[in-house]
This record gives structure tokens, C-alpha cells and sequence, in this order.
């Protein structure tokens, strides 16, 4: 347990800064050096006052244990404050409408797109079983093997996803890491891994959208080839529709994703089934054999359509992305019972439906329903499309915020949609930017069977990073043998490397799109760090210490001025631009002076036990750092309210001046970057959201004083 501490004169007294629990500390035992005590709930008084306790402040113990209780049950001690735990069937149930909407969406064009086109197969049995046997064994051994076995095990707090797995490695014992940490340069590659890897998702995140409505509407062609010209307005419209209803929140429409994705499994199994009835030879692909004498009989045009065949994998990343807000157990149920069987049930359907009319593969998704139901079929899918988009978008978001709160993307706007769920978040600019990017695909590509061309390399790319980290976890963190860490994850890997292999040749065709944006994306993560650390450590050298401003205003005597002032810093010693500026130019001193870091762990949640450490630097003047985790948003207004709960009272909240430092930035000759990522960092820097806006600031209560500097 991290312990709050207040310095006073010749001694530190120590408490635990418990957020209610602290205005409830033992009635003896305050003068203790430095160490971890546990507060018995008999022996706790109330204090208002420190040092000391006056005895008249020592309650009864019946009164204090009710206090205790009331307190402890108003503020949630002794829990993180996230969303709470769902049980295991609605969250089995809301994972199937969240996670599994990508993957369970790929029947509509990946069988289809192995078989249309310039250089695809004949279709004929050897080339059916054999692409039948390859999405059995990818499904097998990428999906439930690597991600839902071994993957989901590196979890941090219950988080997955690349950043999750990433801080793993650089900070196995959960501490933030420093430039002076030995493993320096295999925590930069980590990093660098790590951060390209998470800037593929929004590469995938363009694709996914317009692929998966372009596929789900295409299927009126299947009806009647009279409405093919309403195919790409209607997307476009649809798409529109998508991006525009996310600054209202998904909290409602989202309780209805997981029954509309049961109705849309089952619907494709009991298709599969039906066409599997009428030729049961497809079944036949289980065995492995099917997809070694296809590649001997294709050769290398085997290998090439192993790029496609990839198409039926491509949500497995969202698997392990999305298991903070679900589980293990619900994700792992839910493909399990429902999602595989439903699948290879279709994609079965589909092969044997080929086995029986080649004509078939102009759609052998579609064509597996009977015609009265074509048109119920496409609301469906359009349905199961725009839930899979969705998924993919708030992601994105996640995405984004996660960044913000380490470091690697400036502030920007992030709206929270719903009062309950932490997790539902909208961002601005990152909804127009990706809604930008795939009007251009649509308008671009046209066809669902274009963009399958552009469609993989930013997964394949993300799965081989997955792999490489899960290497380092396993060997570092897990304390696995080399002897079964390097055979079991080399197998991963090798399987990794194939489907990236096989997808390179789609750079030309549109595969460098979302390498492009994923290489923009890390080059703009990388800048900002690198950016902001330059800067703290150019103002970290104009710093003075609190001492040496405590003798300053002995001799320059400023005015105390009887209000509340707050500074925000980013460092958790010395003494901040803004409060110098203000002694030394106003020549002005609050009363009482709260010197605020925030600290951004490298885990998700910090508890309210954890959040709060406090020390007293003076009479009236106190250092407050602040720990959040990467999934939770500081509030400034918040920890105010809990510094009162540990005795440390700023008065009226209405009343309290929030002191922000501006930096200006002037371009000079310091090696510290390279001149074109100054010039970048400069217009990030430029164009970040409103520090008072994101911390959650009175916007009439903040004053900022500026700094200007040379990098």
C-alpha cells in the first residue's frame, strides 16, 4: 500500500492515505518513522488539524465504527474505481455484440474473395478442401490456441491489448520507468514495437468499416442486379450515419449488439448446416492433409491466397484488446460455445455449397439462403457490419485515450457518453479523421473484393508484434523455460510471419495504406514523448527548491493573500514556473497552496487507497501527487474533495484558483531533435486540447502564466 506522508519540522508523519479512511487516523502512533501501519478500525479518531490530535477529537468506538462504515460504503474503499464486474452470462452476452463482431462478420467476403478476381483459384475440389482446411487450422491455432490460450494470460490488471502487454515488459514490477533503468534500450524497442503495433488500429480501423458495410449491402446484387447503383451511396450513407450517432454514446444501443449477434450466428450456422447436409464430403477439410496437397498442387498461388485466407482471423487482435471490459472467461465462453461452431459451420456451408455449383462463387455466402430471404439476409449483415464497426471505432478511442494518458499523443477532447460505464468514451477528432479516411476508401476502392486487396497487413504486422512481446513476457515476467517458450511461440510466430508474408503482395494494391497511416501515426507517438521529455528536462533545470524559495520570501516578504491557489506541475519536486512568476512579479503568496502532479501509471486503475500523496512543504503549503492508471481521467475538482477527506481543507471549491503553466516554444540549434519532429512537436503542442478542459477545471477559476523556451 503506497502510504501519504506530512512533513513537519525534525520529523515525517505517516498515515495511510486511504481517501475516507484518512480523515479517520490512529489516535497514537502519529510520531512513527517511515513505515506501513494498518489502522485498526477500534483505535480511530477524527482529526481536523496537523500535526497532532487534540484529545477532545477522540470518539467513542461504537460512533466511530458507525462513522467508519458510512464513509467506507459513500466512497467505495478498497475498490478501483472502474465499472464493476459483470456476471458471467450478460457479459458472455455483451462480448458476443462488442468483441466478436469484426471476426464474425468475415464469412460475408473472405471465402468469396479466395475464388474472385485476377489471379484466384479454380474452383474444383482440391482447391476448396484445401482453402477449407487452412481457415480450419488458422481458426485453430491463431484464434483459440495463440489469443484465447496463451495470449490472454499477459494481462495487466485484467487489461489487454498492445499497450497493456508492452508496459508488461518495460515495467515488470508495475513502476514507471526511468531514462536510467538498465534494460534502456530493449525498453525503447519494446516501445517502438509497441507503439507501431498500436498505431495499426487505426489503419485497421478505416478498413474495417468500409469493407464490412461495402460486403453486407453488395448482397442485393444477389436480389436483383437492378440496385447495384444505390451500393456505394447507400454504404456512404449508412457510414455517415455510423460515425455521426457516436457523439451520442453506444450505452443504449449497445444492450442490444449481443442479441443481435446470437440471432446472427445462429442464422449462419443453421445456413452452414443446410449446405453441409447436402454435401457432407466438405467436412473432409478437418483433416490437415487437404491443405499440404493443396499447396503442393497450387504452389505458389497456394501461398498467395494465404493472404486472403487470413481474412477469417483478422479480429482475433480485438479478442485480446477488449478483455478489461469482459474477462477471460466470458470472451473464452463465448467463442467457444457460440462464435467458432457458428463459423466453421459457415464457412463449411460455403465450401460445400461450391462442391455442389461452382456458378455458386460469385456469392456463396449470400446463395446459401433460400431467395425469400435474400433481402432480410442483407438488413442482417448490414446489421452484424455496422456492429463490427463499431467495435473497431471505440477502439480507437480507447485507443486514444490510453495514449493520451501515457504520454505518447497530446491532449484532446474526450467526451464521456455515459454516466455508468467508464469505458464509453467519444472522441472528436479521432471520429471525423477516421470517418475522412473511409469516405476516401469507399470512394477509392468501390467493391468489398478491391479493398480485401488493402485488408490484412495491418493485422498480420500487429499479430507478429503480439508475438514477439508475448516472447519477452513469457521469458521475463512469466519465468518460462526458453526450452518451451522458444517452440511454443516460434510455432506462433512462424505462422505469423507466413500470413505477413503472404500478404505482401497487396502493398501495391492498396496494403501500404494502412502501413502508411501506422508508420504516421508511431513517427507522431515517438515525436510527442520525445517532445515532452525534452521539455520537462529544460524546465526541470530552471527549478528551485522549496527551500530556496522559503528563504527567497523571507527577505522579499511578497503579500499572503488569504485565498486558495492550486498549481499544476509536472514535477514532484521544486517549486513550479507559474507560483515563481506569481512571487516573484505579483509578489503574491496564497494561503493555503496545494503543488499538484499528476502521476499516469503504466496500469490501468489505481484504488482510492492508492490515489493520494500528500506532504507539507509549510504552514498552509502542501505537495500533492496524484496517481491515476492509463484508463482513468484526472479531476481536478475530485481531488480537492478527497484532499478534504484526509484533513487537508482548501476551503470552498468555488473559491480555489487553479494555476496552469503555458510553454511557448521557440525553434533554436539544440541538438535535441532532429529540426523537422521540432517543427512537428511545435504544431501538436499548438493545437493540444485545453489543459483546465481535460483535468475538468471551473474554466472561470483557472489562471495560466506562460513560459517560453528553446528546444
Amino acid at each position: 500500500m503506497r502510504h501519504g506522508s506530512y512533513q513537519t519540522t525534525g520529523r515525517r508523519h505517516w498515515f495511510p492515505s486511504q481517501a475516507p479512511q484518512a480523515s479517520l487516523i490512529l489516535a497514537v502512533g502519529l510520531a512513527v518513522p517511515s513505515r506501513s501501519w494498518v489502522v485498526p478500525r477500534p483505535l480511530i479518531a477524527c482529526r481536523s488539524n496537523l500535526p497532532g490530535i487534540r484529545s477532545d477529537s477522540i470518539l467513542a468506538i461504537a460512533r466511530c465504527e458507525e462513522q467508519v462504515t458510512r464513509v467506507m460504503a459513500r466512497y467505495n474503499v478498497g475498490m478501483t474505481d472502474h465499472q464493476p464486474t459483470k456476471t458471467l452470462l450478460p457479459a458472455t452476452l455483451a462480448a458476443l455484440g462488442i468483441v466478436y463482431g469484426d471476426i464474425g462478420t468475415s464469412p460475408l467476403y473472405a471465402i468469396r474473395a479466395c475464388f474472385i478476381g485476377d489471379g484466384r483459384l479454380a474452383v474444383n475440389e482440391v482447391n476448396v478442401l484445401g482453402v477449407l482446411s487452412l481457415i480450419f487450422w488458422s481458426l485453430a491455432l491463431v484464434v483459440s490456441l495463440k489469443y484465447l490460450v496463451f495470449v490472454m494470460r499477459a494481462d495487466n490488471q485484467g487489461e489487454g491489448g498492445i499497450l497493456a502487454l508492452m508496459s508488461l515488459i518495460t515495467n515488470p514490477t508495475r513502476k514507471r520507468a526511468t531514462a536510467q533503468d538498465e534494460p534502456c534500450l530493449r525498453v525503447k524497442f519494446v516501445v517502438l514495437f509497441g507503439l507501431f503495433g498500436a498505431s495499426l488500429l487505426y489503419g485497421d480501423g478505416i478498413i474495417t468499416p468500409a469493407i464490412s458495410v461495402l460486403s453486407a449491402i453488395e448482397g442485393v446484387h444477389v436480389a436483383t442486379g437492378a440496385l447495384d447503383h444505390l451500393v456505394l451511396p447507400t454504404s456512404l450513407l449508412i457510414l455517415f450515419a455510423l460515425f455521426w450517432f457516436q457523439k451520442r454514446g453506444t450505452a443504449k444501443i449497445g444492450r442490444l449488439f449481443g442479441p443481435a449477434m446470437i440471432v446472427w450466428f445462429a442464422v449462419i450456422a443453421v445456413l452452414g448446416i443446410a449446405a453441409i447436409v447436402k454435401q457432407p464430403s466438405a467436412l473432409a477439410a478437418v483433416n490437415p492433409i487437404h491443405a499440404i496437397v493443396f499447396f503442393r498442387v497450387e504452389g505458389f498461388a497456394a501461398f498467395t491466397i494465404l493472404g486472403v485466407v487470413f481474412l477469417v482471423v483478422t479480429g482475433g487482435e480485438a479478442l485480446y484488446a477488449d478483455m478489461g471490459h469482459f474477462g477471460k472467461r466470458p470472451i473464452r465462453l463465448a467463442w467457444f460455445m457460440i462464435v467458432l461452431p457458428s463459423l466453421l459451420l459457415n464457412y463449411f456451408g460455403q465450401g460445400a455449397l461450391l462442391l455442389s455449383d461452382a456458378a455458386t462463387v460469385s456469392n456463396p455466402f449470400y446463395l446459401l439462403a433460400p431467395s425469400w430471404a435474400l433481402i432480410p439476409m442483407v438488413l442482417l449483415a448490414t446489421i452484424a457490419t455496422v456492429i463490427a464497426s463499431q467495435a473497431i471505432i471505440s477502439g480507437a478511442f480507447s485507443l486514444t485515450s490510453q495514449a493520451v494518458q501515457l504520454g505518447y499523443l497530446p491532449r484532446v477532447s474526450i467526451i464521456h457518453t455515459s454516466k455508468d460505464e467508464q469505458g464509453q468514451i467519444y472522441v472528436p477528432v479521432v471520429n471525423w479523421l477516421m470517418f475522412a479516411g473511409v469516405v476516401a476508401l469507399v470512394l477509392s476502392f468501390r467493391t468489398s473484393e478491391n479493398l480485401a486487396a488493402a485488408y490484412g497487413m495491418a493485422v498480420t504486422t500487429t499479430m507478429v508484434i503480439t508475438s514477439v512481446l508475448l516472447y519477452l513476457v513469457a521469458v521475463n515476467r512469466w519465468q518460462w523455460s526458453r526450452w518451451f517458450a522458444v517452440p511454443l511461440i516460434g510455432l506462433f510466430l512462424c505462422i505469423d510471419v507466413a500470413f505477413f508474408a503472404a500478404n505482401l503482395p497487396k502493398i501495391p494494391d492498396g496494403g501500404w495504406l494502412p502501413l502508411l497511416v501506422g508508420v504516421g501515426l508511431c513517427v507522431v507517438m515517438m515525436t510527442w514523448n520525445r517532445g515532452r521529455q525534452t521539455v520537462l528536462r529544460l524546465l526541470r533545470r530552471r527549478l528551485i527548491s522549496t527551500k530556496e524559495l522559503i528563504d527567497e520570501m523571507a527577505t522579499s516578504s511578497p503579500r499572503r493573500l488569504n485565498a486558495t491557489a492550486i498549481y499544476l506541475t509536472s514535477h514532484d519536486e521544486g517549486v513550479p514556473m507559474a507560483m515563481l512568476h506569481n512571487v516573484r512579479h505579483n509578489q503574491a503568496m496564497h494561503n493555503p497552496v496545494g503543488l499538484l502532479t499528476i502521476d499516469v501509471e503504466d496500469r490501468p486503475w489505481v484504488s482510492l487507497e492508492e490515489r493520494l500523496q500528500i506532504e507539507r512543504i509549510d504552514s498552509g503549503w502542501y505537495r500533492i501527487v496524484a496517481h491515476y492508471g492509463f484508463k482513468q481521467r484526472p479531476n481536478l475538482p475530485g481531488i480537492v474533495e478527497q484532499c478534504r477527506q484526509q484533513c487537508v481543507d482548501f476551503g470552498d471549491p468555488s473559491a480555489i484558483t487553479y494555476f496552469l503553466s503555458r510553454v511557448t516554444l521557440d525553434i533554436g540549434n539544440q541538438p535535441t531533435m532532429l529540426h523537422w519532429r521540432k517543427l512537428l512537436f511545435v504544431a501538436l503542442l499548438r493545437n493540444a486540447d485545453d489543459p483546465s478542459k481535460y483535468f475538468h477545471a471551473p474554466p472561470d477559476q483557472v489562471v495560466e502564466i506562460g513560459t517560453r523556451l528553446e528546444i
